[in-house]
This record gives structure tokens, sequence and C-alpha cells, in this order.
């Protein structure tokens, strides 16, 4: 199942299954509890971020290739960050280029798992049941303040407004069984950027849910972006950085794809 979550033409904000670009059938309930697909249909009027996150909970350096590009040396353990509830961002929404980040914004498709149901100390072979599907996320970044500019944390260059767009759906686990087996990329207006597999990720998805829970709840609705592949702007020579007019286009097997313009900050 394709969950959408969309703004219908007299602008009652709705979950539905996803029949076409166009139309949707209304959801009853909560997605992350007990919801029931109904027959009524509706227009869609404006695709949103297909969820609204407690949190979102990202991982570094989780690609062979990607550590490799960087120099890194691999993590014995996931890196973890976090982006704030802020840069959240839909489909065909702008990716906004702040004015204290000119000439640094960089791309970086992920996979988004979506957590469905509260996860604490969960094992490996149990994460999954843990999942309620994934989507499209672009990890959008400004190199020199996640470098520099914030403390040496990354949270502050990874957390600017509209910096993590995420969709254009959720599509469902059990049209994904594995995970770990999905073809990721990146469009950059016509020119693929990125173009790698989920396989090479270095924790996969359950180890990386088994690892997060550790003591430590999911609450539902949780998101986890579990890591770029390689590819990215700033390992480029010379860097390549997102600028006005630019159209950024993430892919993922069995998902779709997660298109976004860019703009300056006015």
């Amino acid at each position: 199942m394709n969950i959408i979550r969309f703004r219908e033409p007299a602008g009652q904000i709705c979950y539905g299954e996803r029949i076409d670009d166009q139309t949707a059938r209304l959801i009853n309930g909560d997605i992350l509890e007990n919801f029931q697909v109904t027959d009524q249909t509706a227009i869609i009027g404006k695709l949103l971020a297909p969820l609204l996150p407690p949190t979102i909970l990202c991982i570094g350096l989780n690609y062979r290739a990607h550590a490799e590009e960087t120099g890194a040396k691999l993590p014995e353990h996931p890196v973890l960050f976090i982006k704030a509830s802020n840069t959240l961002n839909a489909h065909h929404d702008p990716i906004v280029i702040p004015r204290v980040a000119t000439d640094e914004v960089d791309y970086e498709s992920e996979l988004a798992v979506i957590i469905g149901k509260a996860a604490k100390n969960v094992s490996q072979q149990e994460a999954l049941d843990y999942v309620l599907g994934y989507t499209c996320a672009n990890d959008v970044s400004a190199r020199r303040w996640q470098k520099n500019g914030g403390g040496k944390q990354w949270c502050r260059g990874k957390s600017f407004d509209t910096f993590c767009p995420l969709g254009p759906y959720i599509v469902t686990k059990d049209k994904i069984p594995s995970p770990n087996n999905l073809r990721i990329s990146t469009m950059l207006n016509d020119e693929r950027m990125q173009d790698s597999h989920t396989s090479d990720m270095i924790f996969d998805i359950p180890t990386l849910i088994s690892f997060l829970s550790q003591g430590t709840t999911l609450l539902p609705g949780t998101v986890i972006l579990t890591g770029t592949p390689s590819g990215v702007g700033f390992t480029r020579t010379p860097p390549v950085f997102l600028k006005a007019g630019d159209q950024v286009t993430i892919e993922i097997e069995k998902i779709g794809k997660l298109t976004n313009p860019v703009v300056e900050e006015k």
C-alpha cells in the first residue's frame, strides 16, 4: 500500500491510499495505530510530507563506498545524529538555501524507515516487525556548518529549514520485504550523481533499528534516515553544490521519486 498525506481542495488534511496522482482512497483512523482504508475517494490538492515524525534519527557514514570517497574509516558502530523537526519538507516543495549557507549545500539520497509501533530493546531478528514502511529522503546538508560551524556537531549543518524532504508516500513493509536490496540514486537536473544499492550499507536496517532502540524508545512515527551512498557533491572535483534553479530527484526502487526544486532564501 502507498500511504499519502495530502490536503484536499477544500483545505482538509487527510491520509489516504494513493490511487493515482490525482485521487486517493481516504483512510479512517491513525496510520500508526488502527486504520482502515475506506471506499470514499478524495482529490489530492497537494501532497504533504507523508507524516509528522516525533523524531528524525539519522545515520552517517553507512555506505562503504561513501566512507571511502570521504577518506573516513569504516565505523565500528552506527554514527548517529538528529535533524530538527523544522527541516521537514514535502515532494515538489522547494529546498531553500539559507543566506548563511550559500555555496555549500549538498544533496544526500537516503532510504527512510518509518517506525510503526513503540520499539525498545528489540533484537535484530524482530526489528522489522516494528516497521510501518519506507519512503525516500534527502538529507540536505550545509557542509561548512556541518564540519566547522556547529561546534563539531553535525546537527546544525543538517537542520536548516526545508533540509529534510520526505516522500512522496510511505510504501508499507509488505511491499518491500528486503529493504537492503534496493537501487538508490540521485538526479541533479539531468545528471545522475548517485547510483548505488542499499546492499552497500555497513549496518543493515535490522541492525540500525536494534541499535537505536537499546535503552531508548523509538516512538511510533519515528523516521530513521539510513545513510547516503557515494557520489555526494562535496567529494567531487570540483565540488558540486546546490544552487537556485536546480532540481533534485531521489529515486529508490519499489518506492518512487522524491523531487524538489532549489531556491535561495529571500
